[in-house]
This record gives C-alpha cells, structure tokens and sequence, in this order.
C-alpha cells in the first residue's frame, strides 16, 4: 500500500463546492489513500501566508479563490514546495470571461446571498420539517411535488434535500388498510405533480428492523416482516399505476441521488 496522498483544499467561502468536487473524484479511486483537508474563509494573503508555510508534505492543493494575489501567491507555492496546484473555478472564470469579455467581481461568496431565492430556500426548508407527513389539502396544494411512498423510503430526509434546493415537497405515507387521504386526489386534481418511492423488500426489511430496535416495540415484528413488506408494495405498485405516479427504487440510490431523479421528473414535467 502506498503513502496515503496529502490533498489539501482551500476556499474563500464555505468550501462546499471544493469540497464536493474533490470528494467525488477521490471516490473514483478506491485503492488510493488519501486525507483530505480543507480550509474556508482563506481571504487574506496573511492567512493564505501562514496556512501554505504548513504544506510542505501536501501532494495537491485545491482551491476556489478568486483573489488573485492569493492564487497568484499557491501557484508560486506549489512550484517552490513541489505540490500540484488546481484552480478550480479558473477554467471555468476565464471560459465565461471569453463570451463578451467582462471581468469577474473578485467578490467571494457571491453565491451565497440573502435574495428572493434564499428566502425561497428557507420556506420550503419550514414547510418540510414543520409538515412532514401533513395531509392536509391546502398543505398539499401548496407542495411542488409529493412524495408517496410506504414506510422508510426515505421520503422525509428526500423531502428536507430538496427544500435546501428550494423544492416544497410533501410527504404522504401509504399505510397497510388505509385509504389515502381526499386531500392527495385533490392537490392531483389540482395540477401537483407526484413521484412514488419504493425500494427492495429486503432493504425495507433491514431498515425497518433497526428502527424496531431503536424504538424498543418487539410488538410490531410484521412491520419488518418481508412477506408483508411484499403484500405492502405490491399495493403501492398498483396505487402508483391508478394514479400514473412516475417511480423511483430508492434501493441503492443515495438522498442526492433520488432528489436529482425528483428534479429530473419535475424538469420534464415543466417541458411537457
């Protein structure tokens, strides 16, 4: 096994985006080991000064500044302490630089500002947690999408991803010998939009069982039953063929991954 790789990120913002993006590529190498290390907020020189006097065993350093002394001041780092150096907003910069040849702000965290779109943002974050499975038909009337689904297909943490995306989406739960509520017909019939979520019963089952465990209710043992689980989304099937529900099996499909289904589906929907 080789020395674990030193990736060091920097960024004059929260760091999310760097974050992500060398997360998900580091993911692409499953046999490399690597420690990843990053730093927000790097807007002086004098802070960039003390923290690139520390990275003499890093092997790259990744950064999302638009600073130009402080980027200016890595490069010339990485050739004198011999780390790799990757801009990754500069590509990108000067690629949108080039279509009418304006210059950027040079404003950190541009992105991150309070606007209609933020507000919208925090509102739809209020209505998933503050009605997580509401039934209400004004309260669904209000959703942009609604997600239907049996017990423990991640409808509720799907729901509070995308309100952080801005999406108001509802939660409406199928219950083994219960009808579904008038108010989800009529927020249909009212032109809501709504996506069904199943997954494997063995999933549902280990899932299920860890939440019986957690809750310490050994009485509910057929909640986690996988015979009854099938019976369960056999009955969803049907439900979401009635109604015309596209479906998602979240089974091996993380929240990122189910929300940016949902959005898909919402996407074509606006187009059609």
């Amino acid at each position: 096994m080789s020395n674990t790789h030193q990736i060091i990120l920097l960024s004059d913002a929260t760091g999310e985006t760097v974050t992500a993006t060398a997360e998900a590529v580091a993911s692409q190498f499953v046999d490399m080991p690597v420690e990843i290390t990053m730093y927000p907020f790097v807007r002086s020189l004098d802070r960039a000064k003390s923290l690139i006097a520390g990275f003499d065993d890093a092997d790259m350093v990744i950064y999302t500044i638009v600073n130009e002394e402080i980027t200016a001041l890595i490069e010339a780092a990485s050739k004198k302490h011999g780390f790799k150096a990757v801009s990754l907003l500069g590509p990108l910069m000067r690629a949108f630089e080039n279509l009418e040849g304006l210059q950027p702000t040079g404003q950190p965290g541009k992105q991150y500002k309070v606007d209609k779109d933020y507000l919208e943002r925090v509102s739809a974050i209020d209505y998933a947690i503050s009605h997580d499975d509401g039934l209400s038909a004004e309260y669904l009337r209000q959703a942009d999408v609604i997600l239907v689904g049996v017990s423990r297909t991640s409808k509720t943490p799907t729901c509070i991803y995308l309100a952080y995306q801005g999406i108001r989406a509802a939660n409406v739960p199928l219950v083994p010998d219960q009808d579904i509520p008038e108010s989800f017909t009529e927020a249909l019939a009212a032109g809501v939009p709504a996506v069904g979520l199943i997954a494997s019963p063995s999933r549902l089952s280990q899932v299920r069982q860890h939440r019986l465990k957690a809750l310490g209710n050994p009485e509910l043992a057929a909640y986690a039953e996988t015979k009854d689980i099938q019976n369960e989304l056999a009955s969803a099937r049907l439900f979401f063929e009635k109604y015309g529900l596209p479906v998602i099996d979240v089974t091996r499909r993380s929240i990122e991954e189910t929300a940016a289904a949902i959005r898909g589906i919402l996407t074509e929907n606006k187009k059609s």
